[in-house]
């Protein structure tokens, strides 16, 4: 066995800090979270400290970390390089209203990497950036709707959250999906200005672009994953997205918040694919809040109000903040070529693994990713769309992905979904073990 750290079964069962910690949390937050996807039961595992590819919470327990705050830190906790960053830039400046050179660093650094940027402009989360890139293209095209695949998901803006999760009685033909509320109280007139299109359906999706070309200011998507490790959009699916939206005069908007880790190019650079604007978060600021938004010097021009061509506002108290910039420029600079390699290299060597472990034990399972991804989901559903995810839910994917989840984490394994989000920091050894943890995992999931 691995010695890398112990082994305990049960372990949310063994956490008085964090059950004290959840109790008191109770009292002054609703349902005792301020961030659902960490809900866990009986409680959450409250974190205290964490280094490399390791965190360790409030009752002592380390895990490896392949959430990695859902992706955002791509070089694991407490990078040397980036922790010195931030120690001497806080020393010197937190915040201010006046730029700072490190805006201009970054932006010089993503608009030389990402094929679609000349420009760019900073705001605090991936929510923000899609919000803005879609002011922009309304404004740049003088048109009011949207188009995004049904159950992709790009924040927590009321109009970009349509049809995100919907359930059949709403959701309307697979040719034609309907647009429907994410939360309640959503007003039926922001849903009219949302056009649904099915996710890898060419001929439908093409349909209903031309259909409503005259009124459609963009079209959103993730060109790398919908619904995170589950449905990967087709190359084929994303160039007709590209033909269409180019001669229709539509803003074609690759959401790379998640995206951007796929390669030093991020996933337009992979596929060979330019979108008109990407947006942009999590890796960009180095572990910090940080959202971004850019495109071609026309496109963006609709921000220029120096020039008297703007169009669009857009500001923040913690817009472009150098504490953020900074440790964005480092942890970006720090991905070169090489370092990407070596980082799929390792991811691909974990799912090497986790075939072998599904061909050993019989597993009615996938293993799916790429780049610095990996997945071994309970299912052998085929996984195109949103509704084909739906049905494998309904089949108890759902259910068993909670179950894996928990056994993985007795393992020490912290994980999402079934979903392995490597770092740089991780090594062979802790591929090893995770292997071994699988396996495990795997093999009481049998075994329940």
């Amino acid at each position: 066995m691995n010695h890398l750290t112990p082994r305990h079964h049960n372990e949310t069962a063994q956490a008085p800090v964090s059950e004290s910690l959840f109790k008191r949390a109770q009292h002054v937050m609703p349902g005792g979270y301020t961030r659902d996807l960490v809900a866990l039961h009986p409680h959450p595992n409250y974190a205290i400290a964490a280094q490399g590819s390791w965190i360790t919470d409030a009752d002592g327990r380390r895990r490896i970390d392949w959430v990695n705050n859902f992706a955002a830190l791509i070089h694991g906790h407490a990078h040397p390089a980036i922790v010195e960053t931030i120690t001497t830039q806080a020393a010197r400046l937190l915040s201010a209203t006046m730029p700072t050179e490190w805006d201009i660093a970054l932006a010089e650094l993503l608009c030389a990497r990402i094929p679609s940027l000349e420009r760019v402009r900073f705001a605090n989360s991936g929510s923000e950036a899609n919000a803005i890139a879609i002011k922009a293209a309304r404004a740049l095209t003088g048109k009011p709707k949207i188009a995004k695949m049904e159950g992709g998901y790009h924040g927590q803006y009321d109009l970009l959250e349509a049809s995100f999760q919907p359930k059949p009685e709403a959701w309307g033909p697979a040719h034609a999906p309907r647009a429907v509320a994410y939360n309640p109280g959503t007003p039926q007139s922001l849903l009219d200005e949302v056009v649904v299109l099915p996710l890898n359906d060419i001929e439908a999706a093409r349909a209903i672009i031309r259909a409503q070309a005259d009124h459609l200011a963009a079209v959103i998507l993730d060109p790398w994953r919908l619904q995170q490790a589950m449905i990967e959009p087709d190359r084929d699916f994303v160039a007709m997205l590209r033909e269409e939206t180019a001669r229709l005069g539509i803003v074609l908007i690759f959401d790379e918040v998640w995206s951007l880790r796929s390669g030093y190019h991020g996933t337009q650079g992979e596929l060979g694919i330019t979108p008109d604007m990407t947006t942009m978060g999590k890796i960009i600021g180095g572990g910090l809040p940080v959202g971004g938004v850019g495109g071609s010097a026309r496109i963006m021009a609709v921000f220029d109000f120096a020039a008297g061509a703007g169009k669009v506002k857009h500001s923040g108290t913690f817009t472009a903040n150098p504490l953020t910039m900074a440790a964005g420029y480092t942890s970006m600079s720090l991905l070169t070529p090489a370092v990407f390699a070596d980082l799929h290299d390792r991811c691909g060597r974990l799912r090497e693994g986790l075939e072998r472990i599904r061909v050993d034990l019989r597993l009615e399972a996938t293993v799916t990713g790429s780049g610095s991804l990996a997945a071994l989901l309970p299912t052998t559903l085929p996984l195109r769309n949103y509704r084909d995810l739906y049905a494998a839910q309904e089949a108890g994917l759902g259910a068993r992905l909670e179950r894996l989840a928990a056994y993985l984490l007795d393992e020490g394994l912290l994980t999402t979904r079934g979903s392995f989000l490597a770092s740089t920091a991780m090594t062979d050894a802790e591929i090893d073990f995770t292997l071994e943890g699988t396996r495990a995992a795997f093999v009481r999931f049998l075994a329940s």
